[in-house]
Formats: C-alpha cells, structure tokens, sequence
C-alpha cells in the first residue's frame, strides 16, 4: 500500500512541475547586435603652406620735395607709372578660419617724371634766360622689396569659394635711380639743355601696412587659387642726394600707395584638405533577449 502511494505522489509531482514549466517562457539568446556609428567627415584644420602670386599695381606718389640753396623747395609734378610684382612666401592655417603667412615681394621698376618751375634764371645751350623763364624736367626710376607678415580671417566656405579679409605689416626696400635733372625754357619746353645734372640715388628701408580682400578658389584638396586686392602703403624718405655743383639736394619723396590685383596658387605642404577625420563610435556589444 505505501509503494502504491509513493509512485502516485511522485505521478502528481511531475505533473505539476510540468504545468509550471509550461506558465514560464523559456529564454532563447540571439547573436549579438553591434551598432557603429561614424561620423561626417571633418577636414584637418592646421597645416604648413607655400605660397606664389603676380600682380599688376597702380602707384600713387604722394608728391617729393629737396633741399635748395635758398630752402625746401617741392616739386611742381611728381608721379610713377604703373608696374607689376611677383613675390612668394610660406603660411600656417592656424584654424579653419584663420591663417597666417610671410610674404616677399619684388615691386618692378618704373620710370619717375617730375618737374619744377618755372624759377630762377638758367642757361641752356649757351643762351640766357633770366627768372622766371626756366623749369626743370626730372627723371629717374623706382623699384622696391616688400616684406610682410600679414594675418587673414576665412569668411566661410561657399561651395569652392573661401572669401577673406587681411592685414599685414613689415618694410619694403626702396631704390631709387640717379635722377637726371635738365633745365628747359619755360615758355618752350622741347628747348632743353643738351646735358643734365645727376644726383646720385638712394636706397633704403621704410615701414610697410597693408590691407587684403580676397578669395581662395579650390583647385583639389592640396592647392587652391587665390584671387584679391591688396592696399600697400610705403612710409616717405630719401630719393637722391646732394649734388655740390648746383648747391641743390637732397630730395625726399613722401608716402607712396600702391593698389594692386593680384593672382596666385596657395599649395598645402601637409594632407590638406585631404586629411579626412573620421570618428568611429563603437559601443558595447547589445544582446537582446527573447522570450519564447
């Protein structure tokens, strides 16, 4: 009688168990699921340059004078013709919007012509010709070197273009020609003096601003186009010197400004824009659970 109520207790066990175990979902693990996420790309933002420009400039001079026997004297028109530049320089993109570079510059040599008078009495060609019947024409020649440390400012990106604006200071070389000082009748200025008078000419460095608007237009990823204005300003000094036998001299030119437009290549010594950093975001592996 026991045996016979041990195997049915043991009957009723099981089958409890096994209705609880038909109530509970059993757990089944799935492969695990890796999410990566990356990021847009983002271009490096510092990197060494070289640079390379042309340019065509327009020069202002703002008037000269020299000294005479009887004091300061200006003369009566000064002026240079234009010319063109050619010049290079290294950089460094510091941040994407802003840079920096050193720059050398050769200012091409133009012709000068001045005048002054009518004055005093002269003699041309042996003939004499008293006050005020005599004025003089001037002629020599300029032509510079121009160091500058500038700093520019990127005005965002729009498609391939990158406007900017600048600003630079430094000193510039200034060399001027012997000027050739002839004396000429007044009232006939093809009447000259078949000889001039030269006095020697100077040379020498003078402070230098200026002021860039531009743009960079991408060629590729290492090497863009750069297109713009550049505003320089030459500060005045000394033009030729004393010449004792007219007892005339030295001469000083005043300040001088130069508008330029200018053409160049910027190309990148380092990745560029090539550079792309790209972030990847990889998390813990997730494991879903399901329940079936």
């Amino acid at each position: 009688m026991r045996k016979i109520l041990m195997a049915g207790s043991a009957m009723v066990l099981a089958g409890v168990g096994s209705a609880a175990a038909a109530d509970f979902p059993t757990p089944v693990y799935e492969a695990p699921v890796y999410e990566t996420q990356v990021s847009h790309p983002v271009a490096a933002a510092g990197g060494w340059y070289l640079r390379g420009d042309v340019g065509y400039n327009w020069r202002e001079l703002k008037g000269a004078h020299y000294q005479t026997a009887t004091g300061p004297a200006n003369f009566t028109t000064a002026s240079l013709k234009n010319g063109y530049s050619v010049g290079g320089g290294v950089g460094y993109q510091i941040r994407s919007y802003l840079r920096t570079d050193l720059t050398l510059d050769y200012l091409s040599k133009s012709d000068f012509t001045g005048s002054t008078g009518p004055g005093g009495p002269c003699t041309i060609n042996g003939a004499f010709f008293a006050a005020p019947y005599c004025v003089s024409k001037d002629l020599s020649t300029w032509s510079a070197l121009s160091l500058l440390a500038n700093v520019y400012v990127d005005m965002g990106t729009y498609g391939r273009f990158t406007p900017y604006v600048g600003a630079g200071i430094g000193g510039s070389r200034v060399k001027w020609g012997s000027l050739q000082n002839t004396e000429c009748e007044a009232g006939n200025p093809a009447n000259c003096n078949n000889t001039s008078i030269e006095h020697g000419g100077k040379a020498e460095w003078r402070f230098t601003s200026a002021l860039m608007l531009g743009t960079a237009v991408k060629i590729n990823c290492k090497l863009k186009a750069d297109v713009g204005y550049r505003y320089r300003r030459i500060e005045g000094g000394q033009m030729f010197a004393y010449n004792g036998v007219v007892n005339s001299g030295p001469g000083f030119d005043k300040a001088l400004n130069i508008h330029e437009v200018r053409g160049g290549l910027r190309y990148s010594l380092g990745a560029g824009d090539c550079a792309q950093e790209e972030i990847y975001i990889e998390p813990a592996p997730i494991m879903p659970t399901v329940y079936k």
